[in-house]
């Protein structure tokens, strides 16, 4: 089930290392590229069907082509690392173990859209990450392939590494612009979107870490080899995190569309200690909980998931098993989003904080009926009420939990 493309160079050693980067490929796709129109690059991404690898799935290539056709202000790129989502972690992997195949896409990237500026935005928690990636562009730069010659072509890419303080809001895009501004990081209503006015005012694209390592194979091999990979829809691989309660939790590239059950027994060995499944959390600690009876039908895409009313989301995985109580995990997601909120929108900043209070409430025994029945209210009440999705990122999860184990919170409650 397993393949190689984003990952083929994560098993060999010290590949983080230039020496051992360019021995194994590493910027070799830099030539092909830049004997390429900028436009033909984005065409070649646009074709492959790479879908943003953040969590939105917006068709990488056609956000390309949202930047204004004439413009005297600079073009940015902003590589979105602000990996805090509960249960993803793939692009650590990335930023770890291949960093030289980021920067590679990064420098494509930026030639496609007629950038020269790139930043990294990567959570602060990531003290190992940032540091080897840091040495990674040191190389990069002292071996010519960053600077004002890149790999002796007449264009400059210059990276500059921003480091968040460990605030999840900021994985949020233009809370992420920001606070590579040296601002509060809060988002901005929409309107004006980034590629139009992003980061200093200027047009600017925002991709995850995943999206932009995708290029480098996909103008190697082009569109057709990528869509080989994956089903119509949601074409190409992905760097899936399966975690929580199996036998082999880790980080897996699959081909997208694969039957989510036969992922979880083959791939991840089954549930741990042969345990009944109780239910999967699909995308990452925002998207809603799936049954096992809904897994029967269930397939590792965009498409597959929307109908059965949740999301791909970061491809983060989170296997539950018969032991685990749902209220208390509840009230952990709760209790993280409540913290994260930047305080902006007041739905946000207080209606998660109520939701808090009864969630713990109903957990040490003094709850009613009436508190679950208000706690599913206000879901309603704060879902999309704020400017960017935080809100909804708490109460659609928390939702599908209360719709579908209500017997474990009224168990409390009796």
């Amino acid at each position: 089930m397993e393949v190689k493309l984003l990952s083929a160079r994560f098993d060999v050693e010290n590949c983080n290392k230039i020496e051992v980067a360019l021995k194994n490929g590493a910027y070799s796709v830099l030539d092909k590229a830049f004997s390429m129109e900028p436009g033909e690059v984005t065409d070649e991404v646009k074709n492959s069907g790479l879908r943003g690898r953040g969590g939105a799935g917006f068709p990488t290539g056609l956000k390309w082509t949202f930047l204004p056709k004439q413009t005297e202000k600079p073009v940015y790129l902003a590589v979105n690392s602000d990996e805090s989502e509960p249960g993803t972690f793939k692009d650590r992997y990335i930023l770890v173990r291949d960093p030289h195949m980021l920067i590679e896409g990064i420098i494509i990237s930026c030639y496609a859209i007629g950038s020269h500026d790139a930043y990294i935005y990567i959570r602060g928690e990531y003290t190992t990450q940032v540091k080897v990636l840091q040495a990674a562009i040191d190389e990069a730069y002292e071996a010519g392939y960053l600077g004002d010659k890149v790999a002796g072509n007449d264009y400059r890419v210059d990276v500059t590494v921003h480091r968040g303080a460990g605030a999840y809001i900021c994985g949020e895009e233009t809370a992420l612009l920001e606070s590579i501004e040296g601002k509060k990081g809060q988002p901005r209503s929409k309107p004006p979107f980034p590629a139009v006015e992003g980061l200093y005012g200027c047009p600017t694209i925002i991709n995850n870490v995943q999206s932009i390592a995708s290029v480098p194979y996909i103008v190697s091999n082009g569109a057709d080899a990528y869509k080989a990979y994956g089903t119509e829809k949601s074409p190409g691989t992905h760097l899936f995190g399966i975690s929580g309660l199996v036998e082999k939790p880790g980080m897996y590239e699959l081909p997208l569309g694969l039957p989510i059950l036969e992922v979880i027994e083959k791939v991840a060995g089954g549930v741990k200690g042969g345990k009944k499944l109780k239910g999967v959390i699909p995308g990452g600690s925002s998207t809603p909980v799936l049954l096992p009876e809904e897994l029967e039908t269930v397939t590792m895409d965009y498409e597959s998931m929307a109908e059965h009313k949740t999301m791909f989301g970061s491809g983060g995985m989170v296997v539950l098993d018969e032991d685990v109580d749902v209220v208390k995990l509840v009230k952990n997601l709760i209790d993280f989003y409540h913290h994260e909120s930047c305080g902006q929108c007041t739905p946000c900043r207080e209606g998660l904080g109520w939701m808090l209070k009864i969630v713990k409430k109903i957990i040490n025994g003094d709850g009613t009926l009436d508190d679950v029945n208000l706690l599913r209210e206000l879901c309603d009440n704060i879902e999309m009420k704020t400017v960017c999705v935080l809100s909804a990122a708490c109460t659609m999860p928390v939702r599908a939990f209360l719709d579908k184990f209500r017997h474990e919170f009224e168990a409390y409650v009796q």
